[in-house]
């Protein structure tokens, strides 16, 4: 079995007010055995799609390589912008060793309702995916459960937006469509999707993210 550890710490909650959360990067990720344009920092795979998506949205003039300068303009994006990330796995076993969500087993999660009463200032939860088993909105909703928090619904449509009280204040959840290439198929087959590229045969799977993104960021 593989342990695979989560190679990075949360980043900038102390001055969050939004917080981007997912579960783990790709394994390579904890081993260090980079691919050729993998940035090494939260979701800096090159197959991963939310910094490109963000390079859209903000003109980032993003680097996709394996530098400091990589990490530091990302860095510098995310404390300029108030966005911290603190994905809610640390830990999981591996039969085989790949990234999808599926396959962690004796998961180990992180206290992130701890890190929301240490850090008030944060108002909202962006989930790089939805409820699935083993995305990040699942393992949230399980949390919330074990603690006795009610999630009450404010839109059920994609992507679904829940809240939630806790230390006397009102924090917004926000399930985003995952930005990675296995949610392609399921971005393809939205009406929506199908509407806007039979509208625009140059529209793609990126861009249907960067117009369902762009208001929460």
């Amino acid at each position: 079995m593989f342990h695979h550890t989560h190679p990075y710490p949360p980043f900038n909650l102390e001055n969050a007010t939004k917080i981007i959360v997912g579960t783990l990067p790709p394994p390579r990720f904890t081993t260090k055995e980079f691919k050729q344009g993998d940035v090494d920092f939260c979701y800096g795979s090159i197959d991963g799609q939310l910094w490109p998506i963000l390079d859209k949205i903000f003109n980032l003039n993003l680097k996709f390589e394996t530098t400091e300068e990589a990490i530091a303009q990302r860095k510098k994006f995310l404390v300029t912008r108030n966005l911290g990330i603190c994905d809610i796995v640390g830990s999981a076993k591996r039969a085989k060793i790949d990234a999808s969500d599926i396959g962690m087993q004796e998961v180990i999660l992180r206290d992130i309702l701890h890190y929301l009463e240490k850090f008030p200032n944060i108002n909202t939860l962006l989930f790089t995916g939805g409820s699935s088993k083993n995305g990040p909105e699942y393992f949230f909703r399980k949390a919330c459960k074990a603690a006795g928090i009610k999630l009450e619904v404010e839109d059920d449509t994609v992507p679904r937006i829940h809240s939630f009280e806790l230390t006397g204040r009102v924090i917004k959840t926000v399930s985003l469509t995952a930005p990675s290439g296995a949610a392609n198929r399921a971005v393809g087959s939205s009406p929506l999707y199908k509407e806007l590229k039979r509208k625009n045969p140059d529209f793609n799977t990126i861009d249907f993210r960067v117009m369902q993104y762009k208001p929460f960021f």
